[in-house]
């Protein structure tokens, strides 16, 4: 696999299509602070972390609906950086995505984090998706 945050990305993407409840992902430190971030902004419901057969272990994601019309928190999760084509980025001209009403989330010098805190802490870095 070339890309694992898009591996990622898509597990998710196919879980709230299928209108699955809880998705598992082989887990990377990457991906369990894309989690914590997605848990922090209120995207998903739940998370675990298991240690498993494989050394890294695996996540647990419990996704969150609405419980009226069970419409995902989640709309759209684009990926913007792939490893062809790196995606960077200035405090300066942070995206906004959907006028401020989605998140950019940002692998940045003092960690992986949104791209409000990383305009708040004036680094840049490689944005990684967007997701509203």
């Amino acid at each position: 696999m070339t890309d694992p945050i898009a591996d990622y990305l898509t597990r998710l993407r196919n879980a709230i299509h299928a209108g699955h409840r809880v998705v598992e992902i082989p887990s990377s430190k990457m991906k369990r602070e894309i989690t914590r971030i997605l848990f922090e902004q209120g995207y998903i419901l739940n998370y675990k972390f298991e240690e498993g057969p494989t050394p890294s272990g695996t996540i647990k994601i419990a996704l969150k609906y609405d419980p009226i019309d069970k419409v995902c928190a989640i709309k759209n999760l684009h990926r913007i950086s792939r490893p062809g084509l790196r995606q960077y980025t200035g405090y300066k001209d942070m995206p906004r995505v959907l006028n401020g009403l989605g998140i950019a989330i940002l692998s940045t010098s003092r960690g992986v984090m949104t791209n409000k805190d990383a305009k708040e802490q004036k680094v840049g870095g490689e944005v990684l998706c967007y997701v509203y």
